[in-house]
């Protein structure tokens, strides 16, 4: 099988469906964007340990995840069953709301870094939301898969927590933005670590 076909080389692809559009399309540079991504989980794996593989898992469950938000944003005629649903942004909220609990209350923003890992995962994080700001300036000119949109949404804050969790596991301290007040309001969970 012969990995190259020619047919971009004018500067076209083909979405699901045979329609054919530019490569810079803004259909193309969301999926793009999110390839990118997926790309990026990929090296994160890669580089978590083998006391990891309980995140291992979870990533690999997240980028066919991805792959599936790249599918239907391709599937522009909605020829095949919407892959992406409440089912799937269900699965992101109940681990965001696990990590969340687990990792120590901040009312300040953090600074991005800490460990390796959880470096890499707040790289994926703002990733995440370049893809999200690409695939709101489709959704207002063309037709999407509305629940994409929200998973997209979703996961940025799943990033965000995954990354503060590995470093809260390992035992690194976050640096605190200096220049900003309290953005964080915590009033819930301090009322339930009083009761």
């Amino acid at each position: 099988m012969k990995l190259y076909t020619k047919r971009g080389d004018q500067g076209n692809t083909n979405l699901i469906g045979g329609r054919t559009v530019r490569k810079d399309d803004k259909r193309v540079a969301a999926y793009g964007t999110l390839d990118e991504l997926n790309s990026l989980v990929g090296y994160i794996i890669s580089q978590c340990s083998e006391e990891e593989k309980e995140i291992v898992d979870e990533l690999v469950e997240l980028q066919h995840y991805l792959f599936d938000c790249g599918t239907d944003l391709a599937d522009i005629k909605g020829k095949l069953p919407r892959k992406i649903t409440d089912e799937q942004i269900s699965w992101l909220e109940k681990r965001i709301d696990g990590y969340a609990e687990e990792a120590p209350t901040i009312e300040s923003f953090i600074l991005p870094g800490g460990d390796p890992v959880a470096a890499l995962i707040q790289m994926a994080r703002t990733v995440t939301r370049r893809a999200e700001r690409e695939i709101v300036s489709l959704q207002n000119e063309q037709e999407i898969n509305t629940a994409v949109f929200v998973f997209i949404n979703r996961l940025s804050d799943y990033f965000f927590a995954l990354a503060r969790v590995i470093n809260h596991r390992k035992g690194v301290t976050e640096p605190i933005y200096e220049r900003g007040g309290k953005v964080f309001h915590n009033e819930e969970k301090q009322r339930k670590s009083a009761e």
